[in-house]
Order: C-alpha cells, then sequence, then structure tokens
C-alpha cells in the first residue's frame, strides 16, 4: 500500500470534539505524529501495531524544529505508511499545516487536510461567549500573540485590529501587557470588556474577566495556567451572563505544558 498524510485538527483539547474523520484516521493509522495540545485520550485509540512520535513544541521548548518534522512527515509517507499527523485545534489556525503541506506537494507524495474545532472559537464558546452576536459583534479577527507589540520582528497591525468588534488572540498571555496596552493606544476603549479562558474547552477551564485596562493587574493576582485564549470585545462580557459549563476540575485534557493554539 502507498503511503498518505493526514493533517488532522484535533480540537481543543477535550477528546471527544475531534472530528469523526479524524478519529477514523486514528484508528487505522500506521503512524500518528503527535502534538502536545491534544487529548491524551485520543492516543487510546491508535491499533495495537501504530508507532508513536511525540514532536510537541512550546516556547523555548522543542522537541523537534518544524523543517525536521515536516521532513519526518515526508519519510514516513514515502516508506509507505498511512501517517496522521495530529495537531491541537485546528491544523490550519497556527498549525503550521501549510509547510508540512508544502513539504508533502514538493515531494510529490499525497496528503488531505481533515480540519478541527480550533481553541479561538471553541474556548469562547465554552465560556459562554459568541464571537459574534447580533447587535453587538459582525467580525472578528484571531490572532497570535507570540511576538509582542513593539517589537522589531513584530508585523501584526495592532491598529487595524483594534477597530475589529470580537479580537480573539491565541499565544498572548506573556505578552499580555504589551497587547492590551497597544490596543488602547490604538483607540480601544479602556473599559473594553476583556475575557481569559485557561485550557478552554476541558475539565481544566478557568476564566478570568475585566476590561481591557485593568486585566493585565489582574492577570499577575490571579494568574492562569496557560494555554490561554484572550478575548477582546463588547461579547467578553457574555460571559457573566450565559457561561454554561462547569468543568469538574479533574485534569482531563491537555499536556501541563506551555502555552499553544
Amino acid at each position: 500500500m502507498s503511503g498518505k498524510a493526514y493533517l488532522v485538527g484535533a480540537g481543543p483539547g477535550r477528546a471527544d470534539l475531534i472530528t469523526v474523520r479524524g478519529l477514523n484516521l486514528l484508528r487505522a493509522a500506521d503512524v500518528v505524529i503527535y502534538d502536545r495540545l491534544i487529548a491524551p485520550e485520543l492516543l487510546e485509540e491508535l491499533p495495537q501495531h501504530a508507532t508513536r512520535i511525540f514532536v510537541g513544541k512550546g516556547p523555548d521548548r522543542h522537541v523537534m524544529r518544524q523543517d525536521a518534522i515536516s521532513a519526518l512527515v515526508v519519510e514516513q509517507v514515502r516508506a509507505g505508511y498511512q501517517v496522521v499527523r495530529l495537531k491541537g485545534g485546528d491544523p490550519c489556525v497556527f498549525g503550521h499545516a501549510g509547510e508540512e503541506a508544502l513539504a508533502l506537494a514538493e515531494a510529490g507524495l499525497p496528503f488531505e487536510i481533515v480540519p478541527g474545532v480550533s481553541s479561538a472559537l471553541a474556548a469562547p464558546a465554552y465560556a459562554g461567549v459568541p464571537v459574534t452576536q447580533r447587535g453587538v459583534s459582525t467580525a472578528f479577527a484571531v490572532v497570535t500573540g507570540h511576538t509582542a507589540p513593539g517589537a522589531a520582528a513584530d508585523a501584526t497591525d495592532w491598529a487595524a485590529l483594534a477597530r475589529i468588534p470580537t479580537l480573539v488572540v491565541l499565544m498572548g498571555v506573556k505578552r499580555l501587557d504589551q497587547i492590551c496596552a497597544a490596543l488602547i493606544e490604538a483607540g480601544r476603549a479602556p473599559a473594553t470588556p476583556a475575557l481569559l479562558v485557561s485550557r478552554g474547552a476541558t475539565e481544566q477551564q478557568q476564566t478570568l474577566l475585566a476590561d481591557l485596562a485593568s486585566l493585565p493587574q489582574r492577570y499577575r493576582e490571579r494568574p492562569l495556567p496557560t494555554p490561554s485564549v484572550l478575548v477582546v470585545g463588547e461579547v467578553a462580557a457574555m460571559h457573566a451572563k450565559i457561561s454554561w459549563f462547569q468543568p469538574s476540575g479533574l485534569g482531563e485534557g491537555f499536556f501541563d505544558l506551555e502555552d499553544g493554539e
């Protein structure tokens, strides 16, 4: 049998939020190359013969660099295996799926991208926050906070983002002060509701609701575990009214590591 790669989104950290197709592919895989922000229970779905390869990355903590991961996927497919590249959230939302797909295409190897539920949508939803709401928010944007506003390498247009009704920031907790300050400087009202959702859609979920100006100080007083998603906009205030998910706190979900999608 010829090999093929499947770039699969595992969802936001809760095992039963993976797609049906993603789960079926896991159950038929020869090799799974997986990231850290996945539900560990998903690995129990693999067939007995399947090889597991962990390539998780975090800030300043890389088991394998991205170019080496892409080369590994190509190598395993070229060897004739059915390879599932399992990524947290959606593989195309800060998940490097494009880089791996390009490597496979350039090698002339078959692949498929299997979308997943991104934490950019799932974490707000599990905290009772719709990213759009009639009469409140007609648009939203998703941005990485991994590069600090004002840094030389930062190409993010925070002034433009400040004008979008709902802003969802991934991987931004370590730069929370700079992000909030940049948005206020760009014209966002200091009183704009802002919500942090820690380990959203898992049994470890925690939240912190404040306004844009006071959120960094509130976070220093009550730090939350990463990964966390930041939601800025009037819809964030809906958390106080329709927060529906009551996590057990039993620890089901993410590996206990650093920030990410």
